[in-house]
């Protein structure tokens, strides 16, 4: 499965919306140690009073009279159960201080400018767009026409959706919002101004921008910088199977102003259908929907070849006794397809432990009892497991068993972790935020900021195409001449002052919440596994952890580039 159904319903997350400098992660250890005192001590107490409740009478009432020989048992008794809280009590107080020293260790662990391979145990990775890469040009229209058809036949959407032009693909830009009811899409600030917007794929100017919204924080922007869960209001696009959805509801916008124009819009729950029809866990299977059947019949038209120098490393990296994961949100057959197609037959033996059907973010913030494992038997998820024992291939799953494993594996009581994904959401954010693992982001947008305005050209007639070459976008990690830059852009200054550069919401998240950025896991396989990579660094440079170099657009906006 693609798409994890928290991603894109409109439930809310039962936890609150925290941000970075809120979350637990981020105490210092000596707010941790109090904090974890206290908790023990706020137990202690409430313990206590339930045992004087239970042995005191009610208010009014005398105490009943002990009978011969109960009293010397009741004193027993007592002091048992006194014994048993402060056992109770040094327990949790020993609890406080290994989490404390947990705190402190892995902070200070962190606090350092530079980051390596070599001092993790465990590195994990997403598959889809991470070590499985797409021909974007060709998987972009077919994601996008496994919607559209649906949206057509089943929910009687104007048929004009199926009909996409070339230059339409321009439209499609990681970072964007979508505010479902008003059917704008956003580009925000870092400060949560609005920089740029469309009314569906209709360009606003910056007289509507100001009109609309002012130069103030755009009203869903503290809910949304959180990132704890999705919105029934808004959708942040950060990710490739998602760009084609945000023209698709673009369009649809444009569709519906079109019979007639309106004011709030509901178009949400019928692509919520279209995303279970085409890629609900049964549909691989069962040869459902658009996609799955194009991608089974046709897999290299869709999937790229893995290079031989990341095969090399990642066998590289078991060889130097590093514990490889494989977490992805993809059902296990489809898991299956790409690997093999990617890595070749053999790619288990690349992975001590794979997890398919991960449900990414909820695998990091779930509980056990919320998401446990399960076993596969011919690709149908078994009986849920009480705790997860041994490598192997599970579906499913939560981030607390998984570490619990990790420490028996390593023999360590806090192994290291890196994971790779290109989500921020599902990926970056969560494993960040849940776990405090370290993390690369996979950003192709940093071999695309050089060109601004990329086209491509086509070798062959349109007649001469097959049905799913028609409409190539342009190369989609390639900026948008719509929307501009990922990293930057461009604002007036007040009073007529000169336009000034400042930074996207997108590009603070890519420094706040991963170790480093690259293009692709290429760009670093031929590097020893000891290189000392440049971390983001809270008070350091926003160029600091881009690897091989930061993007133009931002050097351009000023910022020094960090000195590897």
């Amino acid at each position: 499965m693609l798409w994890d159904p928290e991603s894109c319903s409109s439930t809310r997350s039962t936890q609150p919306p925290l941000t970075k400098s809120a979350g637990a992660s981020q105490q210092t250890p000596k707010r941790m140690m109090l904090w974890a005192v206290k908790t023990a001590q706020r137990g202690r107490l409430l313990k206590g009073g339930r045992h004087f409740g239970r042995s005191a009478g009610r208010e009014g009432e005398a105490p009943e009279e002990p009978e011969p020989g109960q009293e010397q048992q009741q004193a027993g008794r007592r002091s048992l159960a006194r014994r048993s809280r402060l056992h109770q009590q040094e327990e949790a107080l020993d609890t406080a201080r290994e989490s404390a020293a947990s705190a402190m260790s892995h902070r200070a662990s962190s606090s350092s400018s530079s980051f390596s391979l070599a001092d993790c145990e465990v590195i994990g990775f997403d598959l889809d767009h991470t070590l499985c890469r797409y021909h974007l040009a060709h998987s972009a229209p077919l994601i996008y026409e496994s919607f559209a058809q649906y949206m057509v036949k089943e929910k009687g959407y104007d048929k004009e959706l199926l009909n996409v032009t070339p230059e339409s693909w321009d439209f499609c830009c990681k970072g964007l919002v979508l505010d479902m009811e008003d059917g704008n899409f956003l580009k925000l600030s870092e400060d949560g101004s609005v920089l740029r917007a469309s009314h569906g794929t209709k360009h606003m100017t910056p007289e509507e921008i100001l009109e609309t919204y002012g130069r103030k924080e755009w009203k869903h922007f503290k809910t949304m910088s959180g990132m704890v869960s999705r919105s029934a209001k808004y959708y942040s696009y950060d990710n490739y199977f998602d760009l084609p959805g945000a023209l698709l509801c673009a369009r649809i916008v444009d569709g519906l102003n079109k019979h007639s124009p309106r004011r709030k819009y509901e178009f949400w729950k019928d692509i919520i259908a279209a995303i279970q029809h085409n890629y609900k866990t049964s549909a691989f299977k069962e040869n459902c929907g658009t996609y799955f059947p194009e991608v089974k019949s046709n897999p290299e038209k869709y999937i790229q070849y893995c290079p031989d120098s990341v095969k090399k490393w990642l066998r590289r990296l078991k060889d130097n006794g590093k514990i490889l994961l494989l977490i992805t949100s993809s059902h296990s057959d489809y898991c299956r397809l790409l690997c093999e197609h990617t890595l070749g037959n053999d790619f288990a033996d690349l992975f001590d432990i794979i997890i398919s059907n991960a449900l990414k973010p909820g695998f990091f913030s779930q509980s056990p009892n919320q998401r446990p494992f399960r076993t596969l038997e011919n690709d149908e998820e078994q009986e849920a497991l009480p705790a997860l024992d041994k490598p192997g291939w599970y579906s499913q799953g939560n981030s607390t068993h998984l570490y619990e494993l990790l420490k028996k594996m390593t023999g360590k009581l806090e192994p290291k972790v890196v994971y790779f994904g290109d989500s921020m959401h599902s990926d970056i954010f969560a494993a960040h935020h849940y776990n405090n693992w370290e993390t690369v982001l996979i950003l192709e947008e940093l071999s695309g900021d050089h060109d601004m305005f990329s086209t491509e050209t086509e070798s062959e007639p349109l007649e001469k195409k097959g049905k799913y070459e028609r409409h190539h976008p342009k190369a989609l990690n390639y900026a948008s001449k719509q929307w501009g830059s990922f990293f930057v852009d461009g604002v007036s200054g007040k009073g007529g002052a000169e336009e000034i550069l400042v930074n996207t919401w997108s590009c603070k998240c890519v420094c706040a919440y991963s170790t480093i950025t690259i293009p692709s896991i290429e760009a670093i396989a031929d590097l020893p596994l000891d290189y000392r990579f440049t971390r983001f660094s809270s008070s350091g440079s926003v160029t600091a952890g881009y690897y091989p170099k930061p993007p133009k657009s931002l050097l351009s906006s000023g910022e020094p580039m960090a000195t590897k």
